[in-house]
């Protein structure tokens, strides 16, 4: 979906009559047996999660980088909790969900670098539960993990990720097309042969018809087109064009959503408790930081409420 009909649809499921009679049908699909009772139950604050989100969101496009961070993370947190509403209609269940469900260290070291710096998952919280339910892991396929992973995993931060010192991704294919083209360079960063490459990524695509080798790549033809994300495989918004880890290190199965959010969650703490340090960066731009997180900033602001759109979009197709 483009960005218009996206921001029609958030239009229309803003009306509470319309919410509800949305929710009514993302209940009756869960097979449950009161489900127009819990849709006008839930109706109310579905709206409000969607509207705070959105106008966090567009806040946040006004105001200056110093407290864009904040404004995007809880956008996010709010468009997230509307998704849950849809498949949890009882959350949240327990008062340990409220958490965000990571931490990060509670002091910078001297000559601390937001590239280096690293969050840590914890086992209840908004993180692994959304993870769980709205992106069907089980498990976070990590316990800790660095900022400067995290910026590789976004298809556009790409060019400037080049530009500092190489690319993580590469393009692999195009959304809604249902051919991938696979580098054989690939083969040799992750020492697996095609057969292994191509059954290390079977689960996280439709089922495949069939492979060709070429001399420079693997063409694998899917029964279905990619139409969103589908992890370790990421969409470019701009280009639309399929992206997928280079190296092994950064073959990480976890939705880009999830992505944003620790890098939001990381950026917005520094806000809020490191002022100096924070201040120092937008003020004076000491360091190659300053270029990740401005230009992550101005990626997050338009594709986090594309694609949690798209999410909830999804299950109206489903009805």
């Amino acid at each position: 979906m483009k960005f218009q009909e996206i921001n029609t649809f958030y239009t229309y499921l803003l009306s509470q009559s319309s919410a509800q009679y949305f929710l009514y049908s993302c209940y009756q699909q869960l097979g449950m047996k009161d489900a127009e009772i819990k849709s006008y139950e839930n109706c109310s604050a579905f709206v409000h999660y969607l509207n705070h989100g959105r106008k966090f969101y567009e806040n946040g496009r006004k105001s200056e980088l110093l407290i864009q961070p904040i404004l995007y993370f809880y956008g996010m947190v709010h468009l997230l909790k509307a998704c849950l509403l849809t498949i949890r209609p009882n959350y949240p269940e327990s008062t340990s969900l409220l958490a965000h469900g990571v931490s990060t260290r509670k002091r910078k070291r001297k000559n601390y670098s937001f590239i280096e710096d690293e969050v840590k998952i914890q086992h209840n919280g908004l993180f692994p539960y959304v993870n769980q339910h709205i992106y069907e892991q089980e498990k976070v396929p990590f316990e800790k993990i660095k900022m400067d992973y995290l910026f590789g995993l976004i298809p556009e931060m790409q060019i400037l990720l080049s530009f500092h010192q190489r690319e993580k991704m590469i393009s692999v294919g195009k959304q809604h097309q249902s051919i991938l083209r696979l580098p054989t360079q690939l083969l040799d960063h992750y020492h697996l042969t095609e057969k292994a490459l191509i059954q290390r990524l079977k689960p996280y695509l439709s089922p495949i018809k069939k492979t060709t080798t070429e001399k420079e790549a693997v063409i694998v033809e899917l029964t279905k087109s990619i139409e969103s994300e589908s992890n370790p495989f990421f969409f470019h918004m701009s280009n639309e064009m399929i992206y997928f880890p280079i190296n092994r290190s950064y073959f990480i199965p976890i939705s880009e959503v999830m992505v944003h959010y620790l890098l939001l969650y990381n950026l917005s703490m520094l806000c809020r408790y490191e002022a100096e340090w924070w201040g120092e960066l937008i003020t004076t731009k000491p360091e190659i930081d300053y270029a990740f997180i401005s230009h992550f900033l101005a990626i997050t602001a338009e594709k986090i409420p594309l694609l949690l759109g798209h999410k909830l979009y999804q299950n109206l197709q489903r009805n």
